[in-house]
């Protein structure tokens, strides 16, 4: 296994359904249920434990993840409301050293709760022709809205999968 990439890297079928949509809507749902019983009886030792040397911490780890989602969010949103909009940039490893990722992990999972819900409730309401909506990124380029729906899924337990690496440590 490749502890970078643990659930392996991020697969978007060619022609995701609206069925694939709902089956990651259900894993976004539940997250934050499934990261609070990983993270919420941890030590701030254990908190501090990493998946391999030189990543992120588990508190990084879950700042990162609300931080991660809330930006993707936003893009999906964009993608939704404009057209073809370009999208900022997000320096994840600028955001991940801010003094507001020091705070107890509950604040972010609490932040998680209600992006989460909302991506659950606006991607409930996609229609077929919505996934083919795009936005560009300065560095990805264009970027469906059915491959953001496939990422925010992913991207939620690829780092549940590294902090329970960090923890078997």
């Amino acid at each position: 296994m490749d502890v970078r990439f643990p659930i392996g890297e991020l697969q978007v079928p060619n022609k995701v359904t609206l069925e694939n949509i709902q089956q990651w809507l259900k894993e976004i749902e539940t997250y934050t249920i499934r990261l609070r019983e990983t993270v919420a009886p941890l030590s701030d030792e254990e908190l501090s434990s990493t998946y391999r040397d030189g990543s992120w911490t588990v508190r990084q780890l879950v700042h990162h993840i609300a931080d991660s989602q809330l930006n993707m969010y936003q893009r999906l949103k964009l993608a939704l409301t404009d057209e073809n909009p370009t999208v900022p940039a997000f320096d994840q490893d600028k955001w991940a050293i801010h003094p507001d990722t020091e705070l107890p992990v509950e604040s972010s999972i609490k932040m998680l709760e209600g992006i989460n819900e909302r991506i659950v409730s606006l991607g409930s309401s996609l229609t077929e022709d919505q996934l083919d909506r795009v936005f560009t990124h300065p560095k990805n380029g264009k970027i469906t809205v059915a491959a953001k729906v496939a990422k925010l899924a992913w991207h939620e337990e690829h780092h549940l999968a590294h902090i329970k690496i960090a923890l078997s440590k």
